[in-house]
């Protein structure tokens, strides 16, 4: 199954500073890691951004989704990454180049040069850029990321494998067009005028999410999905057909929440918390 995650544009629309805006960002991350999400959608909330949109937070959640060895390389110094030092570390394995299958670590790499007789040089987090040779079933292009299998660094031993690379990938997209990918799944929104999640429902809503996958969207704080999609709460059924904006559900995670509102990250914790439940 497929997990994006989808917050908007606006989700720093209450940070003080730029400091703080990146680290509510780096939580956002976090989020998506530990829930093994597939893709990370940033979705245009022009009107709630306030301070800093949709280019400053996709930016800083790429760099905080790009393994440590590479931020340099691909990324340079920017204008948005100058408090990147408070992000907290992800932590995933395809960052620290732990996850392995058979012999060898795979290792996320980028290439840095094509060279002839069907060679690259790739720059993998190692002392040097190493020289390995393309796969017959690969084509690969300066700039390009890839995935390396590491057998040995002493000497160095790795080759090109045609792997997807794990983590979440980074992208932004319209609201309508995300709900509209063939690896949607269950589309799920989450607010707190939706149908409150009980023990009964998660059973069969996680059922689901585990045949179909699912995109789950959230708000931002005090600018809940209802007001960033212009839907009167009132409006919002929990019958599963005809719901509004298209979405298959409309859910309250935090049914007795204690604060007036829900930040972002937060309501991201909560819910993936529940939807990441196994239905066995």
């Amino acid at each position: 199954m497929t997990v994006n995650i989808l917050v908007p544009s606006s989700l720093v629309r209450e940070a003080e500073d730029k400091r703080e805006a990146t680290r509510k960002i780096g939580y956002v991350a976090r989020a998506a890691t530990i829930f093994r999400a597939d893709n990370l959608i940033v979705f245009p909330d022009t009107e709630g951004e306030r301070k800093w949109g949709g280019g400053f937070v996709e930016t800083v959640l790429r760099y905080a989704a790009t393994p440590p060895y590479l931020r340099k390389e691909v990324f340079g110094k920017r204008d948005e990454l100058e408090y990147v030092g408070v992000l907290p570390p992800l932590r995933a394995p395809s960052q620290t180049g732990s996850e392995s299958e058979g012999s060898g670590s795979l290792r996320q790499g980028i290439v840095t040069e094509v060279g002839p007789e069907g060679r690259v040089r790739v720059n993998c987090g190692l002392q040097h850029p190493i020289s390995l040779v393309v796969p017959s079933q690969m084509t690969v292009g300066e700039g390009e990321r890839v995935t390396v299998r590491i057998s040995s660094r002493r000497p160095v031993r790795a080759k090109l494998v045609d792997a997807p690379q794990s983590g979440f990938t980074v992208m932004r997209m319209g609201l309508s067009a995300a709900l509209d990918r063939d690896d949607a799944g269950v589309r799920i929104a989450t607010s707190r005028f939706g149908e409150s999640l009980s023990v009964a429902r998660l059973d069969e809503i996680v059922a689901r999410t585990e045949r179909d996958g699912m995109s789950v969207v959230f708000g931002s704080p005090g600018r809940g999905l209802p007001e960033i999609l212009g839907i009167d709460p009132e409006r919002i059924s929990t019958v599963e057909s005809g719901v509004p904006a298209r979405f298959d559900l409309w859910l309250n995670t935090v049914p007795n929440q204690g604060s007036e509102v829900i930040r972002t990250e937060e309501a991201m914790f909560a819910s993936l918390a529940c939807l990441n439940l196994n239905s066995e």
